[in-house]
Order: structure tokens, then sequence, then C-alpha cells
């Protein structure tokens, strides 16, 4: 009768093993999210930049790998675009695929993480083909910080009021 528990609780062991085994080669073998690392969501965000095509999807994307910060800003940027054209305007569409411009092909890209900040060297062929990416550690992934200048105040004037002339 011992033999029989004692057989039985192996082969429950054994299940367990084998059960956690099969977990961590599913984790192991899962594909990684481009932004578990800085340098991973610079790289995913320059190819959705490359792919976009005025469609959504690319944009969307791209916009899901910037910082909060950066997200509010264009956010604020489409609020207003609204605002003055009478429709509904999206923020990613203020990503548009004539205001990205590669500079250079990067060769190397290597991050220096301080807690939830982190800088990203790319280096390019040349000697002057280096640039500094900053991103931030938020909502579970790395997300890249662009600094947009910040907006300058809406300014409402009535019909009788005369515009400033340009010199």
């Amino acid at each position: 009768m011992k033999l029989g528990r004692v057989a039985q609780l192996q082969r429950s062991v054994g299940g367990l093993l084998v059960a956690i085994a099969l977990a961590q080669f599913v984790t192991a073998c899962r594909e990684p999210k481009p932004n578990e690392t800085p340098e991973g969501a610079v790289r995913a965000l320059v190819e959705h930049l490359r792919q976009l095509d005025g469609s959504n999807d690319q944009a969307e994307k791209a916009l899901d790998l910037l910082s909060a910060e950066t997200k509010a800003n264009l956010q604020l940027r489409a609020d207003r675009y609204s605002a003055a054209s009478g429709k509904h305007i999206p923020a990613f569409r203020m990503l548009a695929p004539a205001s990205f411009r590669e500079a250079f092909e990067a060769e190397k890209i290597e991050a220096e993480i301080r807690g939830n900040q982190a800088m990203v060297h790319v280096h390019g062929l040349l000697e002057q083909d280096d640039a500094l990416i900053q991103c931030v550690y938020e909502e579970g992934g790395w997300r890249v910080h662009i600094p947009l200048p910040a907006l300058p105040p809406v300014v409402v004037r009535t019909r009788d009021e005369k515009r400033p002339t340009r010199k």
C-alpha cells in the first residue's frame, strides 16, 4: 500500500516538474516586446516611423512607443488642430510621414539606464553620425521621450480687434 502512495506522489511531483519546465519553455520562447529595453523601444519607433504611409496602423504603433509627456504634447496639438478645423484629429495624426527624416543608419545602439530613465546612444557609420535619445520606463515598458516645444497660449480676438502686422 505504501509503495502505491510513493509511486503516486512521484508521478504527481514528476507531472508538476514537467508543467513547470513547459511553462518556462513557453515563456523563454515568447517573442520579446520591442520596448522591453530602451534600445528596443528606439529601434521599434524608428521602424514604425520608416513605415509611415498615412495609414493609422504604423502611426498608432509609433505613438504607443512615445512617453506620456510626448503623447500629451501631441494630443494638445491634435486638440488645437481639431478645434481649428472643426473635425476630430487623433494624436497619432500629428506623426506625419513628411515630418520624419532619418539622419543616418544606426550601426550600434547602446543604453545607459539609471532607474526609470535611460539615455540611448546611437552610433552611425561616420563619426558625425551620432545621436542621444532619451527614454523613460512607463506603463510596463520603455518609451521614447521626444522633447517638443510647448505650445503658445491660444489668443482669442474679437472681430473688431485688428490683427498684429508683421514687419
